[in-house]
């Protein structure tokens, strides 16, 4: 009996962050109340407060359901067969773009973008800083992973190296989150060119711009 009790308070914590994101995207999240979103998921305003204190902690619930799936869908690319460095990268980046949206918005992400600025000390900042790392991690992991299958050069630091993809995608998505008009099929095109250059570099041996230059003086 524990395990279906405790099915069932998954489900329902499911059904809650869905109306919500729904109503989100719908009134926008000013005008959504906490009501609103008890009634679209079927339960009391009091049961839903036993799972959130406020819409703020909602949001970052909802941005967390959407960053574990984009995790999850990740890992089976990473797992998978890789044709190419650059080939892998925009499949995983883009992976990362198209799912954004399936919860959240552009306005639903500027809220949570806003939040973790302005208080950056609260639960709800550190718990999407967190989200933020292990998408930088798991960007590291394939480079890791394309290091391993000798797909780039051997004395790259692949931490480095991954940490700089992670900043530039997460960069061009704010820039993206910001505009009215940016469409997510640009802005896959646009960190595609972007990563042109870089996997050029790395999986071609140019030891005059790569390699540690040792001074023999």
């Amino acid at each position: 009996m524990a395990g279906l009790r405790e099915r069932q308070k998954v489900a329902r914590e499911k059904r809650i962050l869905e109306s919500a994101s729904m109503l989100f995207k719908r009134d926008g999240y000013d005008k959504t109340r906490m009501e609103d979103i008890a009634e679209l998921a079927e339960v009391s305003t009091g049961t839903t407060y036993n799972y959130y204190q406020s819409k703020a902690d909602i949001l970052i619930a909802v941005v967390s359901m959407e960053v574990e799936e984009i995790l999850i869908a990740g890992e089976r690319l990473i797992e998978g067969p890789l044709s190419s460095v650059d080939e892998a990268l925009n499949a995983l980046i883009g992976s990362y773009y198209e799912h954004s949206q399936v919860y959240l918005n552009k306005e639903m992400w500027r809220m949570a973008m806003a939040f973790s600025i302005q208080r950056p000390q609260t639960p709800f900042s550190q718990r999407y800083a967190e989200l933020d790392q292990r998408i930088s991690m798991q960007v590291v992991c394939l480079i890791e992973t394309f290091k391993v299958k000798n797909m780039i050069i051997s004395y790259l630091d692949h931490q480095a190296l991954g940490e700089t993809i992670f900043n530039n995608l997460n960069s061009m998505f704010t820039e993206f989150v910001k505009s009215n008009e940016m469409t997510i099929d640009e802005l896959k095109l646009t960190v595609a060119r972007q990563m042109t250059p870089l996997t050029s570099l790395i999986t071609k041996n140019k030891p005059s711009l790569l390699k540690p230059i040792h001074n023999h003086a």
